[in-house]
Formats: C-alpha cells, sequence, structure tokens
C-alpha cells in the first residue's frame, strides 16, 4: 500500500500549484494500511485539517483509482496516535553540551534534492554547471543565478542541492529557501504583527544565500516587490548569494516594477528545458536503483519514449508502474507498462484549448465570441481566466499561443493563471469551478 500511497501523492503532485504541494503534501510520511485504506502522518494539527479540509478527496480519488478500489485516507498527527499501538515517527531531540542549535529560515530542503541524485543531459547541462559553480565559490563574480524551466523540469531540485552543498562545503552559511508566496505572507504578517524589523533583519542580516522559489507570483504585489528590491540590494551589495527560480523569464512576468525586474535580470539565466529521450531514460535507471525497482530495459525505454512531457510524468509513470505491479502482484512488462502509461498520457492526446472552450463555455453558460471578446464583466472575465488556467494545464501549447487563442496577450494570459491560482487557494467557489472542470477533463466524458 506503501506504493499506492507514493503514486497518489504523485498524482496530486501535477494537480495542484508547485508551492502548495510542497507547502501541505509533500511532509506528509506513510504510515501503515488499515483495514480500508491507509493511514498517513503530518506534522501538526493544522496539516491535519488543511489536509483533510482540502486535498483529502483529491488524494482519495487518486488511491480509489489506483487501486481499483475506495480507499479512505485516514490523517494521524505526528506523536499522536488515534488508535492504540499505532506507529509513532516523533523522536527526541537531546541538546548537546557547549553546541548551539542551529536556526534554519523558511523551508526545509527535501534531502533526494542533491547534486549526485541529478540527472546532467543537454537539456540542462549549463544550469547544472553554472549552479554547481555558484554552489562551490568556482566563480567568485557570479552572486546570482535565475532558473528557468516549466513546471517538472528539474529547476526546484536544482536549486535546493546550491542549498544542499553550501552547507555541507560551508557550515557556516545561513540559507534561507522559500517561495515568494511565503515571502509575502511573511511579511504582510510582519506587519500586522508590528515585528517588520525582525523580519527585514531576518532577510537582510542573518541571511548568507537566499533561495527564492517562484517568483512570477509576485506579478502586482507592489508592496512586496519593493521590500523584496531592497532586500535583494543589500544582499547584493553584502556579496550574498542569490538563486532565483520561476517558469517566466523576468521581463515576461506581469505587473513588476522595473527595480525588481533589473534586480532579478543581473544575474546569469539558465534555461532547463525538457529531457530529450536519452535523458529520459538515465532519470528512469537512477530511480529505479534509488528505488529498488527491478524495471525491465524494454518498460524504461518504453516509458522514456512515450511520458515526453517532464520529468514528473516519467516519476509517475515509473511509480504508476511498480504500484501495479506490487498491487496485482503480476510481473512488470510491456501490457502492464502500457497500461499505465494510458492513464499519464491520455488527457495529453484528447484535451484542446476549442474543447475547452467548449465546455467552459457550457458550465459558465456564456459564449465562445464571448469569451474570447474584450469584455471586461466579471461573468466573462472568471470563466475567460479558468479556460486560460485550465489550456495551461491540460495542453502542450506556449503560454504565448495559450493567450493568443483567447485574444490576449501572454502577460494577461500569466496574469490570469495566477488569479485563478489565488482562488484556488483563497476563494472556495472558484476552487470547486476548477476541480470539477478538471474532473471533467480527465474523465474524457466531455458531453
Amino acid at each position: 500500500m506503501e506504493d499506492i500511497w507514493k503514486a497518489a501523492k504523485n498524482a496530486v503532485k501535477g494537480k495542484i500549484p508547485e508551492h502548495s504541494y510542497r507547502m501541505w503534501i509533500e511532509p506528509i510520511a506513510f504510515d501503515k494500511a488499515t483495514s480500508d485504506g491507509i493511514a498517513v502522518l503530518c506534522p501538526n494539527l493544522i496539516y491535519q485539517k488543511k489536509i483533510e479540509a482540502y486535498y483529502a478527496g483529491m488524494i482519495e480519488s487518486e488511491m480509489d483509482r489506483l487501486a481499483s478500489r475506495s480507499c479512505k485516507l485516514q490523517v494521524n498527527v505526528t506523536g499522536k496516535s488515534s488508535k492504540p499501538g499505532q506507529r509513532s515517527i516523533k523522536h527526541r531531540q537531546l541538546r548537546l553540551p557547549h553546541i548551539t542549535p542551529r536556526q534554519y529560515s523558511g523551508r526545509m530542503l527535501s534531502g533526494n534534492y542533491t547534486f549526485d541524485q541529478f540527472v546532467v543531459g543537454e537539456n540542462n547541462g549549463f544550469a547544472y554547471s553554472a549552479a554547481l559553480s555558484l554552489a562551490s565559490r568556482k566563480c567568485n563574480q557570479q552572486n546570482a543565478l535565475f532558473l528557468l524551466s516549466e513546471t517538472g523540469n528539474g529547476k526546484s531540485h536544482l536549486s535546493q542541492a546550491i542549498g544542499h552543498h553550501i552547507l555541507d562545503a560551508f557550515p557556516s552559511e545561513r540559507v534561507c529557501y522559500i517561495t515568494a508566496e511565503d515571502f509575502a505572507n511573511e511579511m504582510v504578517y510582519a506587519f500586522q504583527t508590528n515585528s517588520i524589523n525582525q523580519f527585514k533583519d531576518k532577510y537582510r542580516g542573518k541571511c548568507d544565500v537566499l533561495l527564492l522559489e517562484d517568483v512570477h507570483y509576485l506579478t502586482g504585489k507592489n508592496r512586496t516587490q519593493i521590500e523584496l528590491a531592497l532586500t535583494l540590494d543589500t544582499l547584493f551589495d553584502a556579496n550574498k548569494k542569490i538563486i532565483f527560480s520561476s517558469c517566466y523569464l523576468p521581463g515576461d512576468i506581469p505587473k513588476l516594477s522595473d527595480k525588481l525586474r533589473s534586480r532579478l535580470s543581473c544575474g546569469l539565466i539558465s534555461a532547463m528545458e525538457s529531457p530529450d529521450f536519452k535523458t529520459r531514460l538515465r532519470i528512469l535507471r537512477k530511480k529505479s536503483r534509488l528505488n529498488n525497482y527491478a524495471m525491465p530495459g524494454d518498460v524504461l525505454d518504453y516509458l522514456a519514449g512515450e511520458l515526453t512531457d517532464n520529468i514528473r510524468q516519467l516519476e509517475s509513470g515509473l511509480i504508476g508502474v511498480a504500484a501495479k505491479s506490487s498491487l496485482l502482484g503480476a510481473a512488470v512488462d510491456l501490457d502492464l507498462a502500457k497500461s499505465v502509461v494510458q492513464n499519464i498520457a491520455r488527457q495529453k492526446q484528447v484535451i484542446t484549448i476549442d474543447l475547452i472552450k467548449k465546455i467552459v463555455c457550457k458550465y459558465y453558460k456564456v459564449t465562445i465570441t464571448e469569451l474570447v471578446s474584450k469584455s471586461r464583466k466579471q461573468r466573462i472575465v472568471r470563466p475567460r481566466q479558468v479556460a486560460i488556467f485550465l489550456s495551461r494545464r491540460y495542453t502542450d501549447q506556449p503560454l504565448q499561443s495559450i493567450g493568443k487563442s483567447f485574444n490576449r496577450y501572454h502577460a494577461t494570459a500569466l496574469h490570469a493563471i495566477n488569479s485563478v491560482e489565488r482562488g484556488l487557494k483563497n476563494d472556495a467557489p472558484v476552487r470547486k469551478h476548477v476541480e470539477f472542470l478538471s474532473n471533467k477533463l480527465e474523465s474524457g466524458k466531455f458531453s
């Protein structure tokens, strides 16, 4: 059942914003199989309530699909078993004499995201070299790096690998890994609690290496942009290391101040493309070794040839094959791999922007003419934004093509996507609308 959990977790990763996955889903750990499903452990009651309120239904849906039966998700808090005898992963931390505990800022780095686990290919070789050079201090003139790639192609892995390497090579360095959304939320909280000076000191005085993910989230957040630009000025002047990551070039992020855009562009910009066949095959082989999966060569060749979108999709296919083999007690062969790939790749084969327009128009009771018009009426704007968001999620079309299909510039399309992503987090009706339309698209029932 642990393989089922891993596969379900990986499937959810592709359905929600990356920062939400890292914040709420990634820390959840498999505990044990139960009579009617799976029990998992989360860090605290806040996580438990958030998961049960927002993500449990989605996770159970994926578990049902993978197990071909109804599976219930039981969410327990670490160290607080709801049933007698339940395993706890809580450990007691003993204080070592004469050693001051080290304080970390921001999010925790993933233990798997290191340089030695990163597969280098033609698609990411330059970005890897630039990251390793910055982390090892081989080039004293290089203090900033901007990692650019579509979701799922390894920019988070490479960003965190820099953090791991610096902590190993320079133990006294203070590394802060955080998303732009978290930075904005933390700043707002600091103003609300009159602790803005502590906030400024945290990032300007107590940070030697800043790893800032998803900087495109800052679009339209004027006060946060001002604060971040001032923070970056301080760090640059002090010769600190800064690593940014985003799906978009600084010049393509709308509603970004010229000052911040200049700061984001001052470092080396390294693009990471989708891996080619050889690199995908090497990724699969490495992941198989790390997870002790016994995968025949023809199965790996097939997965590498069919799952071409990104690394995350590759991992989903690999985990899915292993999970289905374990669940059914069947040998890993091409037929098994094809049955898994069919479910993963089906939506890419049939879902088009035109199809998304038709489904959205039918759901919101607007016409396609209205959807692509210049109208700014709310009853038109929201469906248009949702349609653009779904087009980005379910098609391979670049942002420019998506914007053009709705008679919009790519910057406006990006703004629509960000607007819906915020709605998924803060607006229950938007979340329900997107979930309904996503389920309809993924089910293949378009009528």
